[in-house]
């Protein structure tokens, strides 16, 4: 069993929460924090994804297994665990750093797991799928709508994404056909679980649609999200039709996307049509994102640390029996799951 476990960017929101849970399910493991204002005392260690010159503390202190809670856009973590034959789990890349960290995973003697964790709320969307249809295959179309509360606690890797990437074209799936969309277009009414009612929907970039559609073959894949208010949902999407998004500056998007409250309940809808059913998954954070994604890191965590898996390159979903997966998600304190067949 690994005991040496790294939480690089261990000193943000989502690596507190991480180091706390995993800690309180496991306190056998030795649980290492890793950061740019880092001491080399104790578990506390000075590691700056940038500079691959600060990752030798990493051998010295006899690393299992790395857990990356911040976004390494040149992969310089994922290129050290692979050469160096750590485990490696990265809950952070957005689409496209997904896609080309996977390419460079593939073209590599991997030695170790290399398991990429960075679907919606740390990658559990696509395994709570499987729970949803006998066999993946008969899946014709999978549906995401997130409700995003601004009152949520909120980390700046999201609100960096979208600040870069709002103007930008993403991929949804039509047929195994991909159809080039932006945000906060193509609204869809949706009416959502626990008490929020009726909200309008906009496209929306996670990396589920890659997942889904590339991974598991699900030829229909679409996400879109509302906000808690209807009014800034409604105003995102009439920035997006008069191209505002486009002559604003990066720090101006940054600003509107960076907002972060004292905390509220996070929720996500799954709707799979498979064989003429549809089927649906409505799962409530009250904790919020944070502690959602913190837990999907430990559960993948913990699966890995059962040594079951021989080495190779894994999404996360893949790690877990989706019925395995939903019972532990249901166990926890703070998250309702609703099932509609």
């Amino acid at each position: 069993m690994k005991h040496n476990i790294l939480v690089i960017g261990g000193n943000g929101l989502v690596g507190k929460t991480i180091i706390r849970i995993l800690k309180s399910r496991n306190p056998h493991i030795n649980v290492f924090v890793g950061g740019r204002k880092g001491g080399n005392i104790g578990n506390d260690l000075k590691i700056d994804v940038t500079n691959p010159g600060t990752f030798r503390v990493i051998q010295e202190n006899k690393i299992d297994m790395i857990i990356l809670s911040v976004n390494d856009k040149e992969d310089h973590v994922l290129r050290f665990a692979i050469e160096n034959k750590i485990d490696y789990l990265d809950i952070t890349k957005p689409t496209p750093d997904l896609v080309k960290a996977y390419a460079i995973a593939k073209n590599r003697n991997v030695q170790s797991r290399i398991v990429f964790s960075s679907g919606w709320m740390g990658g559990i969307v696509n395994g709570l799928v499987k729970t949803l249809s006998n066999n993946t295959a008969d899946i014709q179309e999978v549906k995401l709508f997130v409700y995003y509360s601004v009152k949520d606690l909120a980390g700046e890797s999201s609100a960096h994404f979208m600040a870069e990437n709002v103007a930008k074209p993403f991929i949804r799936y039509e047929n195994n056909r991909q159809i080039p969309i932006k945000h906060f277009l193509d609204s869809e009414n949706f009416n959502f679980s626990f008490g929020i009612g009726t909200r309008e929907a906009y496209n929306f970039d996670v990396p589920d649609l890659y997942i889904l559609n590339q991974i598991e073959k699900v030829p229909n894949v679409s996400v879109k999200m509302t906000y808690n208010s209807k009014f800034i949902t409604w105003l995102l999407g009439a920035f997006q039709k008069v191209r505002i998004f486009n002559i604003l500056s990066l720090k101006e998007r940054r600003m509107i996307f960076g907002s972060s409250g004292k905390g509220d309940q996070s929720v996500f809808e799954i709707v799979v049509k498979s064989n003429g059913e549809v089927n649906k998954l409505s799962l409530r954070s009250t904790k919020g994102q944070a502690e959602l994604t913190a837990l999907s890191a430990v559960l993948h965590t913990e699966e890995l640390l059962k040594d079951f898996h021989e080495n190779n390159i894994y999404f996360s979903h893949q790690l877990h029996q989706p019925s395995s997966l939903l019972e532990k998600l249901k166990a926890y304190e703070t998250i309702n799951i609703q099932s509609v067949s």
